[in-house]
């Protein structure tokens, strides 16, 4: 090859785009925290998700902690993957195949895989404390019993047992602990080319030792750092209508049975609150900390961020004075934030979401190849095309050691929940949201009522892409001289409740023009629903990407696309 075609080669070549590269993902997820709490965490909002996405409409599919943790590390609804409780015989770490699961995917992917803080219930306890499980190069995680102490957890690092904090050293509080670990482990990964993926998990706020002189009785509290100690000591509880329910007669009989919430047990629950509230301080400080150092070490630019919790928390709604794992929204709704290469900064998600989604996107931003099929979808998708919907709808599960007790079907609008027990709930999450009102028994509703049970039923014993079932139409165009004529056609036609339409200039873009919205249109046998539409201000000849979202009057909301030409579709 002569010299003058080996400089016009390298000439191209460094006029051609760098590859992208596969980006560093971390994870940080926080213990029973609710949505609301984010309030007091202004470092974590501002780090990541005001430089990303904020998405407001993120559930758990199963509010406990260990089923909802092997949802992250598999992307499956807990009846897939099999752990439906933290204790045996249904639930707990041992029920768990981590030969098959997201860290083993990374590595063969290249990834550098580490993990800090807590793990699935049972881990050290279930399992030999020193066993590293498979597919992690670093390993620090907590042993039980340990796990729920602030001071005095054992953790096994490399499969080497140490305890920390057994005189309640405050430099030993677990939080932040586990935010010195995780910066060690960045600085140590960051001169190599290889990406890594990183877990972090820490306890707060969730309960745990020791007790403190001003820990109510009978209600337990996470342990606070001393630094924060009384920072909420005067913050007043949250009492949503649902607070201490009044009227539960329309609730199943395990709800009718608690009784009403009395002014002991309300300054308990205050009390429980503002020390949940103060514990999320450290993880603020440690969320900033792990930021600073990825910006330190030039990795902050090349890292996806996600910050979540595994589920959700009572503080006195229904009744429930403490806990989770019922079907209610303070129970499953969940913080999310995302941060990362190619996620707009400041944006919001508002579609339907679910834990999940979490490994399908950490594979989509990683090109690891998933050894299950993924209930979930990626959320990347979300935050580059914020105007799509994915037309699905969530499945929640609940259960006891001895099995699932409940499923429940949650789109936009319905909450659909049958029990093992034979008791039904149905909820318009539109007009209540606070669920106060179960309408299961309106008979104006029987036929809502089975499509969604039909549907639920489907939901159940989904896998892959039958959990991410949409309704059943499509988007058809025809010419009509420089208009077009759009129609929604397909069987759940009938459904259709309003459509907005919009045009767009190129695809994952945000919609530029809405050009028409309408409901109950003319219908006949070809075109259910249809309507003829000029787009203003798009030169003919143009190609175009027209969207119709969908709304149906049984809660489901989805986007169809179709491209043209502004003259003559």
């Amino acid at each position: 090859m002569s010299a003058r075609i080996v400089l016009a080669l390298v000439f191209l070549l460094a006029l051609a785009p760098a590859a992208q590269a596969r980006p560093n993902i971390l994870v940080l997820m926080t213990d029973d925290q609710t949505l609301d709490s984010m309030s007091v965490m202004p470092k974590t909002r501002e780090l990541i998700g005001e430089r990303g996405s904020t998405f407001t409409r993120s559930f758990a599919s199963y509010s406990l902690c260990c089923p909802s943790r092997a949802t992250l590390y598999t992307g499956q609804y807990a009846h897939d993957h099999g752990v439906l409780s933290n204790m045996p015989p249904s639930g707990g770490y041992t029920r768990l195949d981590t030969s098959n699961w997201l860290p083993l995917w990374l590595q063969a992917a290249g990834y550098r895989t580490m993990h800090v803080g807590k793990f699935l219930n049972g881990y050290g306890r279930l399992s030999p404390p020193t066993a590293v499980p498979p597919g992690f190069d670093d390993w620090h995680g907590t042993v039980d019993p340990s796990t729920y102490s602030y001071y005095g957890y054992t953790v096994n690092e490399n499969g080497s047992l140490q305890t920390y904090g057994a005189a309640r050293e405050p430099e030993f509080y677990s939080t932040d602990f586990f935010a010195r670990r995780a910066d060690e482990l960045i600085a140590a990964a960051a001169p190599s080319d290889q990406p890594f993926f990183m877990s972090v998990a820490f306890l707060a706020p969730h309960s745990g030792g020791p007790r403190e002189p001003d820990d109510p009785p009978g209600h337990a509290t996470p342990a606070v750092a001393p630094r924060h100690w009384n920072a909420f000591g005067s913050a007043a509880l949250p009492l949503p209508l649902s607070f201490n329910e009044p009227d539960v007669s329309d609730k199943p009989v395990a709800i009718q049975r608690r009784p009403p919430i009395g002014v002991a047990r309300a300054v308990a629950i205050r009390e429980g609150y503002q020390q949940r509230l103060e514990s999320l301080l450290a993880v603020d400080d440690a969320i900033a900390s792990i930021v600073s150092t990825l910006r330190s070490v030039g990795e902050l630019d090349d890292t996806l961020i996600l910050f979540t919790s595994d589920n959700g928390f009572f503080h006195g709604e229904h009744r429930v004075p403490a806990g989770k794992l019922l079907v209610y929204e303070p129970s499953i709704r969940l913080p999310l934030l995302m941060r990362g290469p190619g996620v707009p900064a400041g944006s919001t998600v508002r579609q339907l979401v679910t834990n999940g989604d979490l490994a399908p996107t950490i594979l989509d931003a990683s090109g690891a190849r998933p050894g299950r099929a993924q209930d979930g979808r990626s959320l990347l998708d979300l935050v580059h095309d914020p105007g799509v919907q994915w037309g699905r709808e969530l499945l929640v599960e609940g259960g006891s050691p001895q099995g699932l007790t409940f499923t429940a079907l949650r789109n936009y609008r319905w909450k659909y929940v049958e029990h093992t027990t034979g008791e039904v709930e149905l909820y318009d999450l539109e007009r209540d949201p606070d669920e106060l009102t179960s309408l299961h028994a309106d008979p104006a509703l029987a036929g809502l009522r089975a499509a969604l049970a039909a549907r639920l039923r489907g939901l159940r014993s989904c896998s892959g892409r039958g959990c991410r079932a949409k309704p059943r139409l499509h988007l058809v165009t025809r010419r009509r001289q420089c208009r077009f004529v759009a129609a929604a056609r397909g069987a759940d036609a009938d459904r259709i409740e309003r459509v907005d339409l919009f045009v767009r200039r190129r695809p994952r873009a945000d919609d530029i023009a809405g050009v028409a919205s309408f409901r109950r249109l003319s219908r006949d046998a070809r075109a259910p629903f249809r309507r003829v539409v000029r787009p203003a201000g798009v030169l003919p000849g143009r190609r175009l990407l027209l969207r119709a979202r969908v709304s149906l009057d049984d809660g489901r909301v989805v986007t169809l696309d179709r491209s043209g030409r502004a003259c003559g579709f």
